[in-house]
């Protein structure tokens, strides 16, 4: 039986998704810092859920324990807009840029670097949630943009380091969740997070080679009620 650890697992993009590897059998152990969300989520899913923020050290190691007896898939989901409304880059705090980085870089590493010994054992797969904030100019987007550019060098050179570990960076594109209606977008009228799981879910059973993907790469022409749906991500 496989087992994935799956950040931000108590709602969208990350609920999804552990839906979607339940169906198939995983065992699956996700966290988030919301115990109630949690709860719901482990509850439908039939996942151990772990409550507390991936900045944390000890909260980390508990989540290393916690996948000690093996893992296969190791999806680093949680991160952060930093602060709402989203600043100009000429009016953003250090602190603050400090803060977002910590969640959506520094936490996914130091996480990877606990689980690697039995990725590599197992020889696992490594899915790092980004966005195209990562590579185009939105304004406003730039904290959030540059922590997820930082985040794809970062699985661009782990792939080149660790060539018996898939290691996916993936834009799940625009979704409707609470994260892109902070932003101030349309979530709206974006698709459902559990279309972007679909397809992230097809790259996981398919075990692509390591690289960049795009949700939207990875569904069938005119599979899903939102068409293109996908291809705007953030």
């Amino acid at each position: 039986m496989k087992t994935a650890l799956i950040t931000g697992g108590s709602r969208g993009l990350g609920r999804a998704l552990a839906r979607e590897l339940a169906q198939d059998g995983w065992t699956l152990v996700i966290d988030a810092r919301d115990p109630a969300a949690l709860a719901a989520a482990a509850a439908e899913t039939g996942a151990t859920g772990i409550a507390g923020d991936v900045t944390d050290p000890a909260h980390r190691d508990d989540l290393v324990r916690a996948v000690s007896g093996g893992l296969d898939l190791l999806v680093n989901n949680a991160s952060t807009l930093g602060p709402t409304p989203m600043p100009r880059l000429a009016s953003l705090p250090a602190a603050d840029l400090a803060a977002v980085f910590a969640s959506n870089v520094l936490a996914p590493l130091t996480l990877i670097q606990g689980v690697l010994p039995g990725l590599r054992e197992r020889r696992g797969a490594i899915l790092n949630i980004t966005s195209d904030a990562a590579v185009e100019n939105y304004e406003t987007w730039g904290g959030y943009g540059t922590s997820k550019a930082a985040l794809e060098q970062l699985s661009n050179v782990l792939a080149a380091e660790e060539p018996d570990v898939a290691v996916w960076w993936a834009d799940p594109g625009e979704m409707n969740t609470d994260m892109l209606r902070a932003a101030g977008e349309d979530a709206d009228a974006a698709p459902p997070p559990s279309e972007a799981a679909a397809a992230l879910h097809r790259l996981i059973t398919e075990r692509r080679p390591s690289g960049r993907y795009r949700a939207a790469e990875l569904v069938p022409e005119g599979a899903g009620p939102h068409g293109d749906g996908l291809a705007g991500a953030r």
